[in-house]
């Protein structure tokens, strides 16, 4: 099963989120203090993990600015605070069946939620099961025959059937057994034996923070001690993951008589973990992870000065040095220490949904670059992942459909100017926020750029932000139909506009990358360009104008689009009055111009002052939430299509 949607409330700074799509990748971007934390905190709560016990505190985790009021906003006696959606796969229907019967699910969709003041009921499961159906099954399985069946006339659950055959003098064999094994359900309820059934199967939530990073010096009588006492560190508890995952234990270290071989269980687990990182660690690859285990000196400071000692510590093959774990850059330690836990994690409880809480904040930006390849490509496969983060270097920039945006909303009465506090929203729309929230979508756009001129071995640069979106969805569109779109290996970059290519390319040429250009084109443009070409900053054939795939002298990306798939476009993302809806005609005798934008332009200079005026972007952007439009076989979308794929094969023929 999938957890697909949620919703928190009544929680620390949330007063309601509001409900929030999850994928198989959410990330949940907002500024410091937006609450970003304690939305995975109330998700944690529904179902922590095993090794990691958590629960709400209805006098620390109740929002403060209504705790004299909990009774009047909530006269159930009930505050919720998180509300979750599932989706039932197969294998989980195939379970229930097998013991209920066919059909006996009446959707593959259920939720979950608990609160505060749930102590009773606990987590409470909203899920339509057919009793009914479920009785029948049962009845069928134990074979009882018309008579034996009387005693259910108009009995149609469990309750019901435990009720009428429990109130029976005597009952057959075949009655008793029906009956046993109604007793067996939790409360004779087919509903709570469907609940048991899945929550058995239902993925846990298995959190983390950038705060928590493995202790590099362990005392393990001490750790004992406080494991005795339940005042285990978080450093210590990620200790115990790592010798979990090891194989050995706390005790079997302390008792054992051959502490190499123990030693060497230790190393060959952290060997293990250090490959890992190094598979996407591209800040210093002569690192390696070393376990000593020795008995503690008597000059060493307490309690590392007595009893058995565990030093883990980091070694340096080109300096030929080791220094403590703790002594190590807290980029590092904290990207070992997530692995021992989620090695330990696969290990003991692989059905799991990851929370990572600002993951690898102390991380170089491109470390965290690695961290998010790490993430897709080693946790995605098996696990969901939600983060939280304020980064832009962890805004995964290809996949913005899972971005969300939290904000801790205030708005101003417009009459009495006192605030008026929302509390903590997540929205889906990444562009409708405050300029603070937008801040690490402008930075990861950013740092596209960068990065892609710096690390993108081919790129593909073109004049603005809009041409990308126009190429990117026209790639998706024609890929969807099984032709071919954008190669993968090109990184799209905006330079900014003709006179910015050339600082580019004698900028990042240096790098040994393999640029080729996309440019609009006026004749105006037409000296610019040549000036481009002579100064061979480009390979041979790597400069394009959009005119040399639409045949014209004068082209835009937008003169990709057909003129009347393009007018569509502009009505939807403008919405002008119906007496002055946009065709291609119109469109086209607005301006003495080849050029799609500049009659965009022109044409919209007349509409009236309630049309926004016209930009690059906006259109761009409509297009990118309204991909739909592409899916129709019309001419105009088909001549587009068409456009759009010379130019991508153009460019990936480059690659070879």
């Amino acid at each position: 099963m999938k957890l697909t949607k949620a919703r928190v409330q009544n929680y620390r700074s949330i007063e309601d989120s509001e409900e929030f799509e999850i994928g198989d990748l959410t990330c949940l971007v907002g500024k410091n203090e937006a609450g970003k934390t304690a939305l995975l905190s109330a998700m944690r709560a529904l179902r922590p993990s095993k090794s990691q016990s958590f629960d709400i505190d209805e006098t620390i985790d109740y929002p403060r600015r209504f705790s004299t009021r909990f009774d009047d906003r909530h006269p159930d006696g009930q505050a919720e605070v998180v509300r979750t959606w599932w989706r039932l796969d197969d294998s989980d229907k195939v379970l229930v069946e097998q013991r209920f019967g066919q059909g006996v699910l009446k959707g593959d969709v259920f939720q979950v939620h608990y609160g505060f003041r749930y102590e009773e009921e606990g987590r409470i499961w909203e899920i339509d099961v057919d009793e009914a159906k479920c009785l029948e099954h049962l009845v069928g399985k134990h074979s009882l025959d018309a008579t034996e069946r009387n005693v259910l006339h108009a009995v149609s659950d469990g309750q019901g059937a435990d009720k009428a055959l429990s109130a029976l003098a005597q009952r057959t064999p075949k009655q008793e057994a029906l009956l046993q094994d109604i007793k067996k359900i939790r409360k004779s309820r087919f509903t709570f034996g469907v609940v048991d059934i899945l929550e058995a199967r239902q993925p846990r939530f298995f959190f983390t923070s950038h705060f928590e990073r493995m202790s590099g010096m362990v005392s393990l009588n001490k750790l004992q001690q406080d494991r005795q006492q339940n005042k285990v560190s978080i450093g210590d508890k990620i200790f115990l993951s790592f010798l979990e995952y090891a194989g050995t234990t706390l005790d079997e270290l302390i008792q054992a008589d051959r502490r190499e071989a123990l030693k060497a269980k230790c190393e060959a687990a952290s060997n293990e973990i250090t490959e890992e990182i190094f598979q996407f660690w591209s800040q210093n690859n002569a690192l390696e992870v070393v376990i000593e285990i020795d008995t503690g000196k008597p000059s060493d400071s307490p309690p590392f000065n007595s009893g058995i000692v565990a030093d883990i510590r980091i070694r340096n093959t080109n300096h030929k040095a080791t220094l403590p774990l703790s002594e190590r850059s807290a980029g590092f330690v904290w990207f070992f220490s997530f692995l021992a836990q989620f090695k330990q994690l696969k290990k003991a409880e692989n059905n799991a949904i990851i929370l990572l809480d600002e993951p690898g904040l102390t991380l170089h930006g491109k470390a965290q670059g690695d961290l998010l390849r790490y993430i897709v490509e080693r946790l995605l496969p098996d696990h969901q992942v939600i983060f939280t983060t304020h980064s832009p270097f962890m805004v995964p920039m290809d996949r913005l459909g899972d971005v969300r945006i939290v904000e801790d909303v205030i708005t101003f009465n417009s009459k009495t100017g006192r605030p008026d506090i929302k509390g903590t929203k997540v929205r889906s729309d990444v562009l409708e926020v405050s300029n603070d929230t937008l801040f690490p979508l402008q930075g990861a756009l950013g740092y596209e750029v960068t990065q892609s001129m710096f690390i993108g071995a081919n790129t593909f640069l073109v004049e603005g932000p809009s041409d990308i979106l126009y190429l990117q969805v026209l790639s998706q569109a024609l890929r969807k139909r099984g032709r071919e779109g954008i190669d993968q290996r090109w990184t799209l970059c905006p330079s900014g506009g003709i006179d910015k290519i050339a600082p580019f390319v004698r900028l990042f040429g240096g790098n040994n990358i393999n640029v080729a250009v996309l440019s609009d084109v006026a004749n105006s443009d037409r000296k610019k360009i040549d000036a481009v070409k002579k100064e061979q900053i480009l390979k041979a054939g790597h400069f394009f104008t959009a005119a040399d795939f639409v045949g014209k002298q004068e082209a835009d990306v937008e003169d990709i689009f057909a003129p009347e798939l393009f007018a569509d476009i502009l009505n939807g993302a403008y919405t002008p009055p119906l007496d002055k809806k946009i065709t291609k005609d119109t469109l086209l005798a607005a301006a003495e111009t080849e050029r799609i934008v500049k009659k965009a332009e022109a044409l919209f200079r007349l509409m009236p002052p309630e049309v926004p005026e016209f930009d690059h972007f906006t259109p761009a952007r409509w297009l990118l939430e309204n991909t739909n439009i592409l899916d129709v076989d019309s001419p105009e979308v088909l001549v587009t299509l068409d456009r759009a794929e010379l130019v991508f094969k153009a460019f990936n023929e480059l690659l070879s």
